[in-house]
């Protein structure tokens, strides 16, 4: 398996126990994030479950949102990596937070179709990087993700939620 095959989650934070893409999470979505060969796109595919259906046969725009939200923050986090010339998951570990997530939805996403996210940095690696996501439906793009992604201490950001 080369590095393009293997998940920057299962990299990165095998420990992960986000909703969205920890692997860890029994409940979770287990969103995977692989690097494009063409090396400028982080990909993902995901087939929603009937639970996730908002209107009749069409998914729920929420769930959408959390695919580019986890996506696109992977791939942030991805350009991190390469940027300093690192392997995901090499120490000291590369964390994001949303700071911003934005999305457009231009078609209605059918149920029952395998999506395919296909995400990546528009402008510098910093320490808030703009990332845009496309989610696809087959071969019809039916959402736009523009988001930013701030990179930070996840155990400073923990103790300043907790009021610690």
């Amino acid at each position: 398996m080369s590095s393009f095959d293997t998940p920057l989650q299962d990299l990165a934070a095998p420990e992960g126990v986000c909703y969205g893409c920890g692997g860890r999470n029994p409940h979770g979505l287990h969103v995977k994030s692989v690097w494009h060969e063409d090396g400028v796109h982080v990909m993902a595919e995901h087939l929603p479950d009937d639970k996730y259906c908002g209107w009749p046969d069409l998914v729920y725009g929420g769930l959408l949102a959390m695919l580019v939200d986890c996506h696109s923050n992977w791939t942030a986090m991805a350009y991190h990596y390469r940027d300093e010339q690192r392997a995901p998951g090499s120490l000291p570990r590369i964390d994001c937070v949303t700071g911003n997530l934005g999305i457009k939805f231009i078609k209605p996403t059918p149920m029952g179709v395998p999506l395919t996210l296909r995400a990546r940095v528009e402008g510098e690696v910093g320490r808030k990087t703009r990332v845009i996501c496309e989610v696809y439906a087959a071969d019809v793009l039916t959402a736009i993700g523009d988001s930013v992604f701030v990179r930070v201490d996840t155990g400073q950001l923990a103790d300043a939620a907790h009021g610690r």
